[in-house]
């Protein structure tokens, strides 16, 4: 069993940034492929971006590359998502997510595991 817990939400004004992370229980997070997902009220779960086991391979959504990076560190078993130039229509509550067969996925039915959530407003 896997535990996800995100942190790092808040209220932002447009253009401002944070940083959320997303610690992790278990001594092999560093074989999950993780990814952030976000939802906002009356939408669906959409993806954000994902982390390969390696490390190395990372992949973001149209929306949000050039803007969020997404790192992890395997020696604290945390990943994160650092979101720059935040826009209000980023506003939703943000999900960090791990599939334990360490490939990245897109769609939010390939992982196994799912923290709570962490709101993030981003005011205009």
């Amino acid at each position: 069993q896997v535990q996800l817990v995100e942190s790092g939400g808040g209220l932002v004004q447009a253009g401002g940034s944070l940083r959320l992370s997303c610690a992790a229980s278990g001594r092999t997070f560093s074989r999950y492929a993780m990814g952030w997902f976000r939802q906002a009220p009356g939408k669906e779960r959409e993806f954000v971006a994902g982390i390969g086991w390696i490390g190395g391979s990372t992949y973001f959504a149209d929306s949000v590359k050039g803007r969020f990076t997404i790192s992890r560190d395997n020696a604290k078993n945390t990943v994160y998502l650092q979101m720059n130039s935040l826009k209000p229509e980023d506003t939703a509550v943000y999900y960090c997510a791990a599939d334990v067969s360490g490939r990245v996925s897109s769609r939010a039915n390939e992982y196994d595991y799912w923290g709570q959530g962490t709101q993030v407003t981003v005011s205009s």
